[in-house]
Formats: C-alpha cells, sequence, structure tokens
C-alpha cells in the first residue's frame, strides 16, 4: 500500500522539481538574450563561468531537488 501511494506523488514531485527550476531556467535563457543582443560578450569562459555561478545558487536554493548532472 505504501508503494502505491509514493507511485501516485512521482507526478506530483515532478511538477514541483519543474517550478522550482523555473527562475534558474529563466536567468539561463536572459543570458543568452544578452549575449546574442550583444550586451554580454561571447565568450565560452564566461559562458562556463556564469553556468558554474548559477549552478552553484541553484544546487545551495534546491538543495536534494536541484539538478544533477
Amino acid at each position: 500500500m505504501a508503494s502505491a501511494q509514493l507511485s501516485d506523488c512521482a507526478p506530483l514531485v515532478s511538477a514541483a522539481k519543474s517550478l522550482l527550476r523555473t527562475p534558474f531556467d529563466a536567468m539561463r535563457e536572459h543570458y543568452a538574450a544578452a549575449v546574442r543582443a550583444g550586451l554580454v560578450e561571447r565568450s565560452l569562459l564566461a559562458s562556463a563561468r556564469f553556468e558554474r555561478k548559477l549552478g552553484a545558487l541553484e544546487r545551495t536554493a534546491l538543495g536534494l531537488w536541484a539538478r544533477r548532472v
């Protein structure tokens, strides 16, 4: 019975994770748009630094619910 209840929660957990990750996805999209607009330098090093800092922020804010690569 307990396993049936856990499987019923899977869609809810997935939706919650998606909702919590939305601000971080928006920051990535804004960074990409700024690069396309020429407001931020087009650089692999700068992009990697941004992603590393944002990834650390996401892991700090979301803990176990953060993405893992």
